[in-house]
């Protein structure tokens, strides 16, 4: 194999992080030779703009290249299921996106709208998981290789983080995450029939990742074996729904939100006893927040994703620096802020593809693979029936409830 050639879905803001990174793989020639995109237009205009040579509006042309190594989904999490199973079955390897799958009504008419707050919990929660399984048999029927993009895991805190949990031996204790902003501008973030969920889904999905991967990886240190999670406690709100917040004239975050949360909040049970906390929402202002806080019981260590003070700036105007990034969804650039050098690299994202990279083109498995993104979406929608009844959900017992 000279190069790795990718076939890219999605022209969207994903896509973008996923080809910036892409160009930075070192030691091996990679090669974007086409994009798909929902509109040609999009397709053709992204192409232009990273000079890829072939675009389309149905992706199934990527699936036809024979000279496509790699099928890189970057498009709306609804559409994730049906591009892995079609790529995997024409025997191309698959990077996917948060998240692996969920649920978005595609068992309803499809004229039913507001499915958020019509379905049952536990429905979804069972639909979820059928969707995850289809995903994992049919990846490991095909042999072909996954890298499930949690770029957490590969930021270079968490990096730390996991060769220091190496060093001291200590046990993890307990772990606290967060992802939070002031919202997502994307139009299908607004629905679940297209979203899956709302900020736990869309934001929780990375902090939750890295607590389950670096209990993962302490129980494989330790014992030769995960620390899975043994139960879930959850709570999720709408905090823009608030009659305060909605007599305000002006709104500083996203408050359209049709039947998704904008509030969530985690608490994990491990198998050994141990505890996490994870929050995501969409009601913080002041750029991106991304930590994961590591309790041993022999150290402390807490990694600040973003923002961090590798350069802290001060502008008495938001027009001092005219058109220079200094980092997303910052609401003005006047004052003090967080300036990234290199924000892609801080979150782990050039990392994440030279692993997956790496594992297709020495025929090596992905530290993120498929089984962090089904322990995810269980997770996750385990959260989700855990909120709506009130109550700790136990994993095992609703596995057990959704084999029945």
């Amino acid at each position: 194999m000279e190069k790795i050639r990718i076939g890219l879905v999605g022209a969207g803001f994903c896509a973008h992080l996923h080809v910036n990174s892409l160009q930075n793989v070192k030691g091996i020639p990679v090669e974007i030779v086409g994009v798909a995109a929902k509109s040609l237009k999009s397709a053709e205009e992204f192409a232009g703009k990273f000079n890829i040579p072939k675009y389309y509006d149905d992706y199934r042309y990527l699936l036809d290249d024979k000279m496509v190594d790699i099928i890189d989904i970057c498009a709306p999490n609804s559409t994730h299921k049906q591009i892995c199973l079609d790529s995997a079955r024409s025997g191309k390897n698959i990077i996917c996106e948060k998240p692996l799958t969920g649920y978005f009504g595609e068992d309803l008419d499809e004229q039913v709208e507001l499915i958020g707050d019509k379905v049952p919990k536990t429905k979804m929660y069972r639909m979820a998981m059928q969707s995850a399984d289809e995903i994992v048999r049919v990846i490991q029927e095909n042999k072909v290789k996954f890298g499930y993009a949690e770029n957490f895991i590969y930021a270079p805190a968490i990096e730390k983080a996991r060769r220091l949990i190496k060093s001291s031996r200590g046990t993890i204790l307990e772990l606290r995450a967060e992802e939070s902003h002031s919202g997502s501008h994307a139009a299908y973030s607004r629905f679940w029939k297209s979203s899956g969920g709302g900020a736990l889904l869309r934001l929780g999905t990375h902090p939750i990742g890295a607590v389950i991967h670096l209990k993962n990886y302490e129980g494989q240190l330790k014992n030769g074996k995960p620390i899975k999670v043994k139960s879930v406690m959850a709570d999720v709100a709408n905090l823009t729904r608030v009659p305060s917040f909605l007599a305000e004239s002006k709104k500083w975050v996203v408050s359209d939100w049709k039947d998704v949360e904008d509030w969530s909040a985690v608490f994990l049970t491990f198998e050994d006893g141990t505890k996490a906390s994870i929050f995501s929402n969409d009601i913080t202002l002041g750029g991106v927040i991304n930590f994961v806080e590591v309790r041993l019981s022999n150290s402390v260590i807490k990694c600040n994703i973003t923002p961090n003070n590798t350069c802290q700036v001060y502008a008495p105007s938001p027009e001092e620096f005219a058109d220079e990034y200094i980092s997303e969804k910052l609401e003005t650039k006047a004052g003090w802020n967080f300036a990234f050098p290199d924000e892609d690299w801080a979150r782990g994202y050039p990392q994440e593809m030279q692993d997956f990279i790496e594992a297709v083109y020495y025929n090596r498995d992905p530290i993120s693979d498929i089984d962090l993104g089904r322990e995810v979406v269980k997770v996750i929608y385990a959260s989700y029936v855990s909120a709506e009844l009130g109550q700790r959900v136990d994993l095992e017992k609703l596995e057990e409830d959704r084999m029945k």
